[in-house]
């Protein structure tokens, strides 16, 4: 597993000490061929798409470490600062922070942001209102109360580890609150506008796999909203398959009002699982990477490959540049890797350099965690004495396709089936067992201090 440790720029020398000594305890327990396996993927060397920076400004590499003090455990916490406006009842829904501020958890929040920590937060601000709507009535706070209260949940998670900023890292403002543009936010004329038993039944228990395909709960909420979205809205012009922009906005305004009065007949718990397994149909079905610009590879790799060598040295070097952003998911990757083939072959790329230059779907991920997040919806945990862990899927190491009129997915809905299976190897090596977990230690802390103590 690899360990490290997250550096500010004005940390003292005495941190940069204790780096040192991560180091070469973590190189002292790597197994060689994982640790070489790493290095290979980790040292590719940028080219000219990547921009000059200074040695002083140069970006640290992702060596993922909790930030907390490491003579102290890892559930720590601090009393909040509330506002005293916000009539949202953290206390009920304490389990629901816990999980939230664990998967934001500190630095690891930007890492684990398209995936875990954002769909995560969405799930909690659509929960905390919609069980608040069965004391008020209402499916929304009021622009007055809103701001106070989104800051009062940054705080609360906060204040049980979770990172700053998250408002930023996810996009979140105080409109996600409110109604925002949709016209129906009392739950009597919700319930007597849209038909709230086939809804509950449509969406009370999904299949996260199944769902995601036949989208029966993503219909019903869908016919929903366009009801409630149809009260400030001309109905000729809500019809057919071009609606104006500030329609759909409306729509999706009140998909968000749907969803809460779902969650106020739904425990949090149970509620936070439907919507973290719609969400996740939206997640799996785009690639969260942006691509640089690519004519580096196209120099070396286009008009036929005349130099392999150089055409899969600019390869690995753009792969690098991807490698530095964020976790992905397994599906996600499979995304990224026929979005960047499409990309390339508009280059004039037209062999297959996945191949050629041994390019795998967890290329496509952060490279120094070497992993690929599960396509299904997941948490991170948390362990006073181990840290945060997170689960990663062993189906990483297959090659990137090459995308081809005969291989691209029609749909999400088959992707599973179109991966190949692993080499018997590696099936035997890993049994049964189709993921693991990567858990980053406190006793790496401890063991680091005792070494400075006795230099």
């Amino acid at each position: 597993m690899n360990a490290g440790v997250s550096l500010k720029h004005n940390f003292s020398m005495l941190l940069l000490k204790l780096f040192v000594v991560l180091a070469c305890f973590h190189e002292c327990l790597s197994d060689p061929q994982v640790h070489h396996k790493g290095y290979m993927l980790t040292s590719r060397e940028t080219s000219d798409f990547v921009p000059k920076i200074t040695p002083t400004a140069s970006p640290q590499p992702f060596l993922p470490l909790l930030a907390p003090s490491p003579l102290s455990t890892f559930t720590n916490s601090t009393s909040p600062k509330l506002s005293g406006l916000c009539m949202l009842n953290f206390t009920a829904a304490q389990s629901l922070i816990s999980i939230t501020s664990i998967d934001c958890w500190a630095a690891f929040a930007p890492l684990l942001a398209n995936v875990i920590c954002c769909p995560q937060l969405h799930a909690t601000l659509v929960i905390l209102v919609g069980q608040l709507s069965k004391e008020t009535g209402v499916l929304a706070l009021n622009r007055t109360l809103a701001k106070p209260c989104l800051s009062d949940i940054e705080q609360v998670l906060a204040g049980q580890g979770a990172g700053d900023g998250l408002n930023q890292i996810c996009s979140i403002h105080s409109s996600n609150l409110t109604e925002a543009s949709c016209p129906v936010k009392d739950v009597d004329e919700f319930e007597n506008m849209v038909n709230s038993s086939e809804l509950l039944s449509s969406c009370e228990k999904i299949d996260p796999v199944k769902e995601c395909c036949d989208q029966v709960c993503q219909g019903a909420i869908s016919d929903a909203a366009t009801r409630l979205a149809l009260k400030a809205s001309d109905p000729l012009s809500m019809d057919g398959p071009h609606l104006l922009p500030q329609h759909t906005t409306r729509i999706n305004d009140c998909k968000t009002v749907v969803l809460r009065w779902l969650a106020s007949k739904l425990d949090p718990y149970h509620a936070k699982e439907v919507l973290r397994g719609l969400t996740n149909c939206n997640v799996n079905k785009v690639c969260p990477l942006v691509f640089p610009n690519m004519k580096h590879v196209a120099n070396s790799c286009g008009n036929g490959i005349s130099d392999q060598t150089a055409c899969c040295d600019a390869m690995n070097s753009y792969v690098s540049h991807l490698q530095k952003q964020t976790l992905i998911t397994n599906l996600q990757a499979l995304d990224c890797a026929t979005s960047l083939g499409l990309k390339l072959q508009k280059y004039n790329i037209t062999k297959d350099v996945y191949s050629l230059c041994h390019i795998s779907l967890k290329d496509f991920s952060l490279q120094e965690s070497g992993c690929l997040l599960p396509s299904l919806p997941s948490d991170a945990t948390l362990d006073k004495f181990s840290g945060i862990s997170f689960i990663c899927d062993l189906n990483d190491n297959i090659p990137a396709q090459w995308p081809s009129l005969s291989l691209l997915p029609a749909s999400s809905c088959n992707k599973t089936i179109r991966i190949p299976a692993l080499p018997a190897a590696t099936n035997a090596q890993s049994g049964l067992n189709t993921e693991y977990i990567v858990v980053y230690l406190l006793v790496a802390y401890s063991m680091a201090i005792m070494m400075l103590l006795w230099v």
